[in-house]
């Protein structure tokens, strides 16, 4: 298993060999062990019933049920793209930028191991987002 920094001292002609596929499918399968145990302990706390018929009690386990929920669901976002991620390693398209087909580049994935845009490409995005929202 390659080391974070023999990933980057690789030559770009390497560029997704499978070495590094492997390295980034281990980062991602650790990923998603570590989001779902999050999500069902999230859950479970949701889940837990905790009587009261203190008003400013209620109003907390509400507060706290909102936060929860809101955990869950970017953790499950995240899941869908973690997930996503390793089927695009044993496809073999993992790595290049879904608009443009090229790198992404191995420092943005250590950063990001879910990006399935090139800095470019990203920023091309927000920049378009930005004056359609104007």
């Amino acid at each position: 298993m390659l080391t974070k920094t023999e990933l980057l001292n690789m030559s770009k002609d390497s560029y997704m060999n499978q070495k590094q596929y492997e390295f980034f499918e281990k980062i991602l399968c650790q990923q998603k062990k570590d989001l779902i145990l999050s999500i069902s302990e999230t859950r479970k706390r949701l889940s837990e019933n905790e009587n009261s018929s203190d008003i400013s009690d209620l109003a907390t386990k509400q507060e706290m049920q909102q936060i929860f929920l809101k955990t869950v669901e970017r953790q499950s976002k995240l899941l869908q793209k973690v997930q996503k991620s390793i089927e695009n390693i044993k496809n073999g398209t993992y790595g290049y930028c879904q608009e443009t087909g090229e790198p992404i580049g191995i420092k943005r994935l250590l950063a990001r191991p879910t990006a399935t845009l090139s800095i470019q490409a990203k920023e091309a995005k927000e920049r378009h987002e930005r004056t359609k929202g104007n």
